[in-house]
């Protein structure tokens, strides 16, 4: 069975056959979203496997450096003009061996979510969008979409059937609404379609998000 970085793991009921496969944001870990479970309505839905993994530690240049989990550097304020592609694509190849693993345990690609928030929402949607196979759903929480210049010729054409989720802070000052709403008109001009949702929030989750969320798992889970 195919090696993966350290995770947390929590399963609704017993021989789970589905995944979902949730990425933390900078500076956190898998335990930041690893009590989510408990917090969806989940009722009516088979028994499903939460995986929270734990990104890597590095250095981050707009952090001066210091050492902490991430999924990629952040070089700079501005997201799109300097991206961090190599650590992208290291951490897509992570993710990519998590849903081999899943796959591995007998889950097909087509009961796998992946979820993320804030990188790793883009670590979603960088490898999402370039999954050969169609995926059961991409749940996008504050962020955005990576290497978007690169996209209309990396991505799958099977992705193209993965129901997406986008939900975004009206009030976030890490990643404005700005950019998240540039990705989705960028995922919309591709032929995607998005389940787009805003909130009175920052950067963070709120009851309402986690009420779409749940009926959205319904949804393309049922």
């Amino acid at each position: 069975m195919t090696e993966v970085i350290d995770h947390i793991q929590f399963d609704t009921g017993p021989m789970p056959s589905i995944s979902v496969i949730w990425l933390h944001g900078l500076g956190d870990s898998g335990h930041g979203w690893s009590t989510i479970p408990r917090e969806l309505d989940l009722r009516g839905l088979p028994a499903i496997r939460f995986i929270f993994p734990h990104a890597p530690e590095m250095p981050v240049t707009i952090n001066g450096g210091y050492v902490m989990r991430a999924w990629y550097d952040i070089l700079g304020t501005d997201l799109v003009r300097r991206e961090d592609e190599a650590g992208l694509r290291a951490s897509q190849k992570l993710v990519e061996d998590l849903i081999a693993r899943e796959r591995a345990r007998g889950v097909p690609a087509n009961r796998i979510v992946l979820a993320g928030f804030s990188q790793g929402c883009a670590m979603t949607l960088q490898t999402g969008l370039r999954y050969p196979e169609k995926l059961a759903g991409l749940m996008c929480l504050s962020g955005y979409a990576p290497l978007a210049d690169k996209l209309a010729a990396e991505r799958a054409p099977a992705g193209l059937e993965t129901p997406i989720f986008m939900a975004h802070g009206r009030m976030d000052p890490v990643i404005p609404l700005a950019r998240a709403e540039a990705s989705r008109a960028l995922l919309a001009q591709l032929g995607y379609q998005v389940e787009w949702h805003e909130y009175m929030m920052e950067h963070s989750a709120c009851m309402e998000e986690v009420r779409d969320i749940s009926a959205w798992l319904k949804k393309v889970l049922a």
